[in-house]
């Protein structure tokens, strides 16, 4: 166990495969592959921590999941996935944390009684390779709330070496007020985890992001998917909005590995944000 340094903290974010069809067991023991192999990769840079991207097993498409088929979307056919192979492999995942003594933020679908529709969640593994906790996406998209997902109701944190870390799932990153929940919840950083298969958020996320990290004055790591056409990279963002770590500018398969520090900033901004809260208020 490396000794706790509360001043700071290496982690590493991935910039992830997104495969798309949780019927391929294929597809799906690759991704987890190639999760361990970034695990590995992070722990031997000294990373205490390693987040990935939302779909970094799978990010189930819309027309996969058609109980009509893939040409008409419609309410998700959740019996088609192959739950038991998807869970084999978050087992790994959690079993390799354990090994290398490596914090996992792990976004995946997590599966609830039928016929309630799964929640589009976030595991957090201990560095003892146990889950620790998880986040289910709130904000919900069109798509998300009308054909597939049952929405998440809470804000999560754990705390890793003394850092406290908030998360956030897909379009959370579009609102304000998940950042400033946690903010309120004096975290250290918030963990945002976004894949999207359309255009829409391309653009605005990353910018979305690092407006995040400068209004609340934390550190924010942004974890996508390794997409050559997105014109995005995973970042870890500083509290002043500065990109302290971005992936592989290519969008090719990669993690970036980097040194949070302690500043004065984060609490000096967070203070000053409740006075003038308390006085609007009073």
């Amino acid at each position: 166990m490396p000794e706790i340094n509360q001043t700071s903290l290496r982690i590493a974010v991935a910039q992830s495969t997104v495969r798309e069809d949780p019927t391929d067991v294929d597809g799906l023991r690759a991704s987890a592959q190639e999760v361990r192999r970034f695990m590995k990769d992070a722990a031997k840079a000294g990373a205490r921590l390693i987040h990935f991207t939302e779909g970094a097993i799978c990010f189930p498409s819309k027309h996969v999941m058609s109980e009509l088929g893939p040409d008409e979307v419609g309410a998700a056919d959740w019996t088609k996935a192959e739950w038991a192979v998807l869970q084999e492999e978050l087992d790994k995942i959690a079993a390799l944390s354990g090994e290398l003594g490596i914090w996992t933020v792990i976004p995946s679908v997590h599966q609830l009684p039928a016929p309630t529709r799964p929640y589009n969640s976030m595991y957090v593994v201990s560095d003892q390779g146990k889950v620790a906790g998880r986040y289910d996406e709130r904000m919900l998209s069109t798509t998300k709330i009308t054909w597939m997902y049952t929405p998440g109701k809470e804000p999560v944190t754990f705390e890793v070496d003394g850092w406290r870390f908030g998360l956030a799932l897909g379009l959370d990153v579009l609102f304000p007020e998940v950042f400033t929940e946690y903010d309120l919840l004096e975290v250290d950083g918030v963990l945002v985890s976004y894949s999207t298969t359309g255009s829409a958020g391309k653009e605005t996320v990353p910018a979305q992001a690092r407006g995040a990290a400068v209004a609340n004055t934390y550190w924010v790591s942004l974890a996508v998917p390794a997409n050559p056409t997105a014109d995005a990279e995973s970042a870890v963002i500083s509290p002043s909005g500065e990109l302290v770590a971005e992936g592989n500018a290519a969008a090719t398969p990669s993690i970036a590995v980097v040194e949070l520090q302690r500043e004065d900033r984060t609490q000096i901004g967070r203070d000053f944000r409740r006075r003038t809260r308390a006085r609007i208020n009073a």
